[in-house]
C-alpha cells in the first residue's frame, strides 16, 4: 500500500478558491492579515491540514507532485508561491489537459510505475480516468486531509 508518488490537484484539493478555481478569480492576489484575497474581494484559503501533510510526506521522502487542468497555470503558480507551499512540489503538471496527460509525463519523469502513485482529486471524472492507468485514486471533499493521505504512507 506504501506509495512514493503523491499527485495533488489544486482547486478544492489543496485549497478554496473563494467557491470557485483559481482560472475564475481576479487577481492581484493580495494577503489582507492572515486572508489572502482577489481584486475582488474574494477569500483564497488553504485548506487547514494541506502543509502538514506536505511536511510529512517530504519528511518520509515522498515525490510529491501538483496535477491541475486550470487555464491559468500563472495564477496556480501564484497561488503556490503566496501559500509558501511551492518548495514541497518535485513537479508540477499544470496546464489545460486531461489528467492522463498529466499523468503519462509524471511516469516519465519518475520513471516509476503507475501503481507507485497516489492521486487526490475532487472531481470523480479525473478520479475515474486516472484509475484506468492504474493510479490509485481518491476522491476528496471538502479539502485534503490527514486521514486520506495516511493509508498510503
Amino acid at each position: 500500500m506504501r506509495k512514493k508518488v503523491f499527485v495533488f490537484d489544486l482547486d478544492f484539493t489543496l485549497w478554496d478558491a473563494g467557491g470557485t478555481w483559481c482560472d475564475a478569480t481576479n487577481p492581484p492576489y493580495s494577503w489582507q492579515g492572515d486572508r489572502l484575497t482577489d481584486r475582488s474581494n474574494r477569500w483564497i484559503k488553504l485548506y487547514p491540514e494541506v502543509e502538514n501533510i506536505l511536511k510529512e510526506l517530504q519528511n518520509k521522502g515522498k515525490y510529491i507532485v501538483a496535477a491541475s487542468r486550470t487555464y491559468r497555470p500563472d495564477w496556480a503558480q501564484d497561488l503556490l508561491e503566496l501559500f509558501d507551499i511551492d518548495r514541497f512540489f518535485h513537479l508540477k503538471e499544470i496546464y489545460p489537459a486531461d489528467k492522463t496527460k498529466h499523468f503519462r509525463n509524471i511516469q516519465r519523469h519518475f520513471d516509476l510505475p503507475y501503481s507507485e502513485m497516489v492521486f487526490f482529486d475532487d472531481e470523480y471524472r479525473n478520479i475515474a480516468d486516472v484509475k484506468k492507468l492504474g493510479v490509485e485514486a481518491v476522491l476528496v471533499d471538502s479539502g485534503i486531509n490527514q486521514r486520506l493521505v495516511e493509508a498510503f504512507l
